[in-house]
């Protein structure tokens, strides 16, 4: 079954998830969310045209999709970026010491959050 709208829509708002918990200081979660917003509009992507789509990083999404799409080098560089909070976001011993609010802060989501808005803008072309 074709689900691309589903899988699109959830990163629609996880990437407004990502903007309310960006307001309220949780930079970490915000970083996640958008990560998982660009994920999810990729994995939409692959529904749409028939693909499968395995695994979490969106640099390797993007490099797959490579065969049916043009994909700029800037664009591979935001979701290399955005891999990068998929773990240490989330769990204390991605970090010597300390936890993920000890070391993502407000710079990090407002990167993550743009690079989201990016892949998002992309997988929407392609969708639309």
């Amino acid at each position: 079954m074709e689900r691309s709208r589903d899988w699109f829509s959830q990163a629609q708002r996880d990437l407004e998830s990502a903007r309310h918990l960006k307001q309220g200081g949780f930079h970490e979660w915000a970083s996640f969310a958008s990560q998982q917003a660009a994920e999810k509009a990729l994995k939409a992507v692959y529904q749409y045209l028939g693909g499968d789509a395995w695994g979490h990083s969106c640099y390797r999404l993007l490099q797959g999709l490579q065969e049916r799409c043009h994909i700029e080098e800037g664009l591979l560089e935001a979701a290399r970026a955005l891999d990068r909070f998929y773990i240490p976001a989330r769990y204390p011993n991605g970090w010597d010491s300390g936890a993920p609010k000890d070391f993502i802060g407000e710079k990090d989501s407002s990167e993550a959050i743009g690079f989201a808005e990016e892949i998002l803008r992309f997988c929407q072309g392609i969708l639309a």
